[in-house]
């Protein structure tokens, strides 16, 4: 067994996730994690955090929970950042997680030792971090585990032009009475944008909702239960799913056309949907109303792209966000400039670097925490056979290095080709990927 650590990046779910599998296969590992205690994102003091005060998770507590560890009974369906911190803090009791991390510290370089690109030479990697002291310090590792989320980095657009009054993105939103008596703008109807526009018509003078594209709209409930339920066990195929599911949606949200949305340039589920029916309510009430795409910032208002002007006093930029691991070079995760994603086996394995891999770069619709508990299961599993089977690591190292031999993870489902999905894949396809190749490996915890 190596004598060096492996290296846990984040103590969000994925770092969890991470470090309770390192630990199922009996190998050594430590964490580093900037906040002062687990949580992640989902931690709303935490540095990082970009979560607000009505965040609540939008896939159920059933499909989203961790399997080995339930939620509590009396948990809500869709819990709140409280709950969710509550319990991933409980995760971490049971299983004893906390002794092995340093919190308050930054990893501020990853760098592998010798050729990372030799299968040959055991990989040693050096991890630099800065604690709460503020004395730099580095650490060898047999290999490093990349889990700080996908949520952190805002990403925000160059808009032309220049304007008088706020601008801010989402990731620094917290509480909506910030818009009390103020004319809002919110650019981009993804779950968030939706989210803060329900959040700022109880506040606000007026609320617009800018978009350039049309959305699919899902509600939370569905026939008295959470909507992501009904669908369990095997799966209908695309085209088969989407036209039932978009007939049964129209029964409960309508068409959002009528509302000022496009109608959407891609069929349910190749992109996001939208979980949230009370934008629509508060659109059908004219609590807010839909604009165009934003043409350019004009002093102390917006001009839009059908060429209307409206006056604001705040623009709220709901632009998603970006891969952010600017601890790393983005050769070590054969990333390309220009690209929105890097090129992983399974979004896990880097084809560039033996001993680094990623846990939590992956998103579908009701993937959950397990589906990222098992992403680190076939990482723990990979490194014991490392030790344990070599020839069933090899066989795996093998297909990282053939992209040619990566499997498919679409499903079947043409996604955008949008930047936001670069890391987009169908849950069902994924996760019976994930598990043949841990499967394939043969090492038992």
């Amino acid at each position: 067994m190596t004598s060096l650590p492996y290296a846990v990046i984040g103590a969000g779910p994925s770092g969890l996730a991470a470090a309770r599998n390192l630990q199922r296969f009996g190998l050594p590992w430590v964490g580093y994690e900037l906040a002062d205690d687990v949580g992640g994102l989902w931690d709303i003091n935490a540095p990082r955090s970009t979560v607000y005060e009505s965040a609540h998770l939008i896939s159920s507590r059933t499909t989203t929970e961790f399997t080995e560890h339930p939620m509590p009974a009396g948990t809500p369906d869709y819990p709140s950042h409280r709950h969710l911190l509550a319990y991933f803090r409980s995760y971490a009791d049971r299983f004893g997680l906390r002794e092995h991390y340093r919190f308050g510290t930054e990893v501020t370089s990853v760098e592998p030792v010798g050729d990372p690109a030799d299968p040959a030479a055991p990989p040693r990697w050096v991890v630099r971090a800065t604690g709460r002291d503020g004395i730099p310090v580095e650490t060898e590792h047999a290999g490093v585990v990349v889990a700080n989320g996908t949520l952190s980095e805002p990403n925000v657009p160059q808009l032309p032009g220049h304007f008088d009054g706020e601008i801010l993105h989402t990731a620094d939103y917290k509480r909506p009475q910030i818009f009390a008596g103020k004319r809002v703008l919110v650019v981009g109807a993804g779950n968030s944008g939706c989210d803060i526009v329900v959040d700022a018509v109880h506040h606000a003078a007026s609320v617009d909702l800018s978009v350039r594209r049309g959305y699919h709209f899902v509600p939370k409930y569905v026939f008295g239960r959470p909507a992501d339920t009904l669908n369990q066990g095997r799966p209908l195929p695309p085209r088969v799913k989407q036209a039932v599911d978009s007939r049964l949606l129209r029964m409960f949200t309508g068409d959002p056309t009528r509302f000022g949305f496009p109608e959407p340039d891609h069929r349910l589920y190749e992109s996001h949907p939208i979980v949230n029916s009370l934008v629509l309510h508060h659109l059908g009430h004219g609590d807010a109303s839909v604009r165009p795409d934003v043409e350019r910032l004009d002093g102390d208002g917006v001009v839009f792209r059908d060429g209307t002007r409206r006056p604001y006093d705040v623009v709220v930029l709901a632009t998603g966000y970006r891969l952010h691991y600017p601890f790393l070079d983005r050769s070590l995760l054969a990333w390309p400039e220009g690209t929105g994603a890097p090129a992983l086996y399974l979004q896990i394995v880097s084809p560039a670097a033996e001993g680094l891999y990623v846990v939590g770069m992956v998103e579908a619709s009701g993937i959950g925490w397990q589906g990222r508990w098992e992403q680190a299961e076939l990482v723990a599993a990979y490194l014991a056979a490392r030790e344990r089977d070599p020839q069933a690591a090899e066989r795996m190292r093998a297909r990282v290095a053939d992209p040619s031999a990566w499997p498919d993870l679409s499903g079947g489902y043409d996604y955008l080709g949008l930047e936001r999905m670069a890391y987009y894949v169908n849950k069902d396809a994924y996760r019976r990927a994930v598990r043949a190749q841990t499967a394939e490996l043969g090492v038992a915890p």
